[in-house]
């Protein structure tokens, strides 16, 4: 892992309103403190509801908290100027699908990022940078640029989305349950991309319901239980020896590949 804290959440709340009228709160994130320092993975593990992809899109400025703060190398992400922001942190999210447009090719959201952020840019560079990213997300360029999504697989839609945040030389990646609609051996992919990714200095926010995921990829883990942090630390130590009864319930229910299935 390499020196330096990149993101810091500290007592981080968001409440929502609820009820026909927002007459009713809803606590989704409860005080929520951690790091995520260069080159490392944490992995935010929880049920639907725990609070982990409100965190998410804190993070990624796309909803604002009520209280406590977000930083990012020392600095108030929301006293960030924005555009300079998310050319240092980028998302990538469950569904591949709903991040592209079905009636453009796939390629598009490399001509989008060319046109905010890099307008100057010669083509012919520009091409040979897009075709550098792709091939560090193991993609070859000639068969996947001129697809239009529906053409390509989930897997190889998420690739493209990752290549797209290499373009801009992120610094941090929040990864919202990305492997949830791909299949194993993709899964499996994607999941050794990321720990490529982390090799060079990226950090990266693994946001997961499934444990064993998480376990395979990160450095540290944060175990939400309805908003609140209930287990944080490495992550053999979490995963062996969980001190809090709803980490140990969570374990418990992971299914156990070496016996066979006990119920009647």
């Amino acid at each position: 892992m390499l020196e330096g804290m990149m993101l810091k959440l500290q007592e981080v709340s968001k409440v929502f309103r609820v009820g026909a009228f927002g007459g009713k709160t809803m606590t989704a994130v409860d005080e929520v403190s951690f790091e995520v320092a260069r080159g490392e993975v944490v992995s935010l593990i929880g049920e639907s509801g725990s609070g982990k992809s409100t965190i998410g899109k804190m993070v990624l400025r796309l909803m604002s908290a009520q209280a406590g703060t977000i930083t990012f190398d020392g600095d108030d992400i929301t006293k960030l100027d924005k555009r300079a922001y998310y050319r240092k942190v980028q998302g990538v999210f469950q569904d591949p699908f709903s991040s592209y447009n079905p009636i453009f090719k796939a390629d598009r959201v490399f001509s989008m990022i060319k046109e905010v952020y890099f307008p100057k840019e010669d083509d012919r560079v520009w091409r040979d940078k897009v075709a550098s990213a792709l091939n560090d997300v193991r993609l070859d360029a000639g068969a996947v640029t001129n697809k239009f999504p529906h053409q390509l697989s989930g897997g190889q839609l998420q690739r493209l989305l990752i290549a797209r945040a290499l373009l801009l030389d992120i610094d941090f990646l929040v990864a919202d349950e990305i492997t949830s609609m791909l299949d194993a051996s993709t899964r499996i992919d994607v999941l050794n991309l990321l720990a490529d990714l982390k090799l060079r200095g990226l950090g990266v926010l693994f946001i997961t319901h499934d444990l064993a995921l998480g376990n395979y990829i990160s450095e540290r883990t944060v175990v939400l239980h309805q908003g609140r942090i209930v287990e944080y630390g490495p992550t053999e130590k979490v995963f062996e020896t969980p001190e809090h009864a709803y980490t140990r319930k969570l374990l418990a229910s992971v299914p156990q590949l070496h016996r066979k299935w006990e119920g009647v």
